[in-house]
């Protein structure tokens, strides 16, 4: 009877703890409670400059054309809503195009990067690697020391692949910073599990995928948001080297409707006769393009200290 009425209660103690503040050290004094209101309202404010931009977009994206006119710009108070902006955006053409193609190239070229880096890591953080310290400090030279944007063009250029989606992802492809969280990560795995899992006749892809890999959960999604924020926010590598508009991924679209320097042309009609609002597509496209990145950073975030202090201090 005793261990049914126990286990309940104990149950309750565990989710509480889960919880619960870290204990505080015995050297560490108790926070004053002018420090904390202090610390409440800094957040507060970090909190509220952080969000009072992003409400403004949203509300304005989704307020009527004579809302905005009204107000003579973006809208705060909401006072109406519609979806035409959105409607539009995502009913074909060159918008949904443009996301289809950042879609296409973020999952590919974090796929073909994340691939890239762990390999290169894993190797670097073998001591007995052949060559890994030169190819260490070669990937450190590369940190402090470019070629430049002309010899990087001209070298795109010669290998052709201007003109493609290549040339947006393989310019850009590798970080060595990611690289060098990633192997201080593996340098902080146990020894004894690698060793162990030799003696028993695994070698290095075995231990790469069966070892390494799930005790690096951590640190690979946070790597992997950083390559897919990367792939899905550039810009710089499809301005100069894609010439076809039908290629042009989302942050180009968005940019040249924000510097009205070109609308598709179901957009431009509707502007141009007034039924639909500039200001409210400028702000929808920014929606969308914030959208993935703000549903994704919530499910990432309780790996981002774990991952990048753990990497970035050992090994």
């Amino acid at each position: 009877m005793s261990a049914v009425v126990d286990r309940p209660v104990s149950e309750s103690v565990r989710e509480r703890s889960r919880w619960a503040a870290p204990p505080r050290p015995v050297w560490e004094e108790e926070p004053a409670k002018a420090g904390l209101a202090a610390k409440g309202l800094v957040l507060g404010i970090a909190c509220f400059a952080v969000l009072f931009p992003l409400w403004i977009v949203i509300v304005t994206s989704l307020s009527p054309k004579k809302v905005i006119d009204d107000t003579g710009g973006l809208v705060v108070i909401p006072k109406g809503i519609t979806f035409v902006a959105y409607q539009e955006l995502l009913g074909g053409g060159q918008v949904q195009r443009a996301a289809l193609v950042s879609l296409g190239v973020t999952l590919v070229g974090t796929l073909f990067s994340m691939t890239v880096s762990v390999l290169c890591a894993y190797g670097l953080s073998r001591r007995d690697s052949l060559g890994h310290r030169w190819i260490l400090m070669t990937l450190l030279a590369t940190m402090f020391f470019g070629a430049g944007l002309i010899p990087t063009y001209l070298l795109v250029q010669a290998l052709g692949l201007t003109d493609t989606y290549l040339a947006l992802i393989l310019p850009s492809a590798v970080s060595v910073f990611n690289i060098l969280v990633l192997r201080g990560f593996f340098m902080g795995i146990s020894p004894e599990l690698v060793d162990s899992a030799r003696i028993d006749g695994a070698g290095d892809w075995r231990i790469l995928w069966r070892i390494v890999l799930p005790l690096s959960r951590a640190v690979l999604a946070v790597i992997t948001l950083f390559y897919a924020v990367g792939y899905w926010s550039a810009w710089f590598n499809a301005s100069i080297y894609l010439t076809d508009q039908k290629m042009m991924p989302l942050q180009n679209v968005m940019i040249q409707l924000v510097q009205k320097q070109e609308r598709p042309v179901g957009l431009a009609a509707q502007i141009n006769t007034g039924q639909l609002s500039p200001l409210a597509v400028q702000m929808a496209v920014m929606v969308l393009a914030l959208l993935p990145v703000a549903v994704l950073s919530p499910f990432v975030q309780k790996h981002f200290r774990k991952g990048m202090l753990t990497g970035a201090v050992k090994g």
